[in-house]
């Protein structure tokens, strides 16, 4: 599993699989998934993102910062929890689907589920360099 981090670039690690919340004596399970495979995934699911654009903004999902956590089961199922640039977005009820299509396009992913919050509120605070350039705000 995957939190967002300061940097968007840390954002989808699915290297780096603690449990979501173990136990205090429990150390975290390894995946099954082959290390190897889960950093094929890893880049395979941000290019995925990548093509997944809000479509008042010129710049993709991933760049503005808008998912949250990705976590891949053993089982293959991906969870991603994601939110919008404003709760009264137009397409709050098809950006959703776009990223579980993009996601379920991955080799190696089975099963994609895709949850959208509202908390923590995005903030332009989580784009990267690349969409604040894009955006004329460096």
């Amino acid at each position: 599993m995957t939190d967002m981090t300061e940097n968007a670039r840390d954002m989808i690690d699915l290297s780096r699989r603690p449990d979501p919340e173990p136990a205090a004596d429990t150390p975290s399970a390894p995946s099954s998934i082959p290390q190897e495979e889960l950093e094929r995934i890893t880049a395979d699911v941000v290019e995925a993102m990548k093509t997944v654009f809000d479509p008042e903004i010129p710049v993709d999902i991933y760049e503005l910062g808008l998912i949250y956590k990705v976590d891949l089961d053993d089982d293959r199922t991906m969870h991603i929890t994601m939110t919008l640039t404003a709760p009264g977005c137009p397409v709050a009820g098809e950006m959703p689907m776009w990223v579980h299509d993009a996601a379920a396009q991955v080799e190696g992913v089975e099963k994609v589920k895709v949850e959208l919050v509202f908390e923590p509120p995005w903030t332009p605070d989580r784009m990267t360099d690349e969409a604040r350039l894009a955006l004329n705000m460096l």
